[in-house]
């Protein structure tokens, strides 16, 4: 077995990546390819835990917008996370992974409620626990609760699942100019308004100096790879130092 950068990761995947090429909803053979690429980096001894999104089924914010309350609207979302939760649970146990499923909010007939020293347990104990229904709290993205949890279980990363190779200075679909940051800084994140995640939740990380490390799930292996030390994505960190590499072409 190598040795591995992380010890225990928190991985933050995004309610979109359970759509797979669909418009809406879970597509079952991306939560499958999901579950995959979690067990083959378990095999490198790492305790992973998840924090997962609900935007392929509902997002809060735009419900607010159109004209349910916000504070019903993140509920409501919150709840989504939780049918995602259950899905990818159902994928990783038919490969044969243990897992436990912690909600923030109380529905004991589906999942344990968040208990942070039995989350821990079950990590000791070689289980994946993943983490549904945010932080409990409208007004508090899926990401806050993700940085909040990483530092509850003493994680030592989060892995930001996304749709692109790391982070970009604008939108490479967009962009054609556009260049990939191989580490950046958390202040930079900030000030420049980079597409990571929430600020709440980058700055609870920049309190805590809990690394960040932005990747393309869609790339083979590269859960496993980020945690052999392998450097993919997008890095970031505390240090002032940040090297710009021009976006392949």
């Amino acid at each position: 077995m190598k040795k591995t950068k992380f010890r225990r990761i928190l991985l933050k995947i995004s309610g979109e990546a359970m759509m797979g090429n669909k418009d809406f909803g879970i597509d079952p053979h991306t939560v499958d390819y999901i579950a995959e690429e979690i067990k083959k980096a378990l095999t490198t001894g790492v305790e992973i835990a998840i924090v997962i999104g609900g935007g392929n089924l509902f997002r809060g914010v735009e419900a607010s917008v159109k004209g349910i309350e916000r504070a019903s609207a993140d509920y409501m979302g919150m709840l989504a996370t939780v049918i995602n939760a259950l899905a990818l649970q159902n994928s990783l146990e038919k490969q044969g992974i243990p897992t436990r499923v912690q909600t923030a909010i109380e529905m004991k007939e589906l999942a344990e409620p968040y208990i942070r020293r039995k989350a821990i347990r079950h990590l000791e104990k070689g289980r994946t626990v993943i983490f549904a229904a945010g932080t409990g709290n409208p007004y508090f993205t899926t990401d806050t609760a993700a940085a909040l949890r990483a530092m509850e279980i003493g994680a030592d990363a989060i892995l930001k699942a996304t749709k692109v190779d790391g982070i970009y200075s604008s939108d490479p679909e967009k962009d054609p100019d556009a260049k990939k940051y191989d580490i950046v800084t958390y202040i930079d994140v900030l000030k420049k308004g980079l597409a990571v995640m929430d600020s709440a939740a980058v700055s609870l990380c920049m309190d805590n100096n809990l690394p960040i490390v932005v990747f393309n799930l869609r790339g083979k292996n590269n859960i496993k790879k980020i945690i052999e030390g392998e450097k993919i994505g997008t890095f970031v960190k505390g240090s002032h130092v940040t090297r710009i590499k021009k976006k392949d072409h």
